[in-house]
């Protein structure tokens, strides 16, 4: 469970992600351009027990954010907030765990 200086940590990321952002389009924008800076890739992990790598963040209409995941010739975008993260996580991880809260 997360502690009062994890959530008051979260608090301030997103509100570094929606400063000036006007509506939820361009709060879920806001969180896209922090994630994608800050997150470090690429990372490995697992998803469905397959190891993949993460290339890449990108914006999908319908989708929101996603991360690109890639397995030899293969590629699938996976929402964010369904990636299983490895442990350790990867630098910037928390800007995932903020737009989980915002979301949530």
């Amino acid at each position: 469970m997360a502690s009062h200086s994890d959530d008051d940590r979260l608090d301030e990321l997103i509100a570094e992600a929606t400063v000036d952002a006007y509506g939820e389009n361009e709060q879920l924008s806001g969180f896209h351009v922090m994630i994608e800076d800050n997150l470090a890739l690429p990372f490995e992990t697992d998803v469905l027990g397959a190891p993949v790598t993460v290339t890449r963040i990108t914006l999908l209409v319908g989708t929101g954010i996603a991360a690109v995941c890639e397995r030899g010739r293969h590629r699938q975008a996976i929402g964010v907030l369904d990636l299983p993260l490895p442990d350790p996580p990867p630098a910037g991880a928390e800007w995932i765990e903020a737009f989980r809260r915002w979301a949530g």
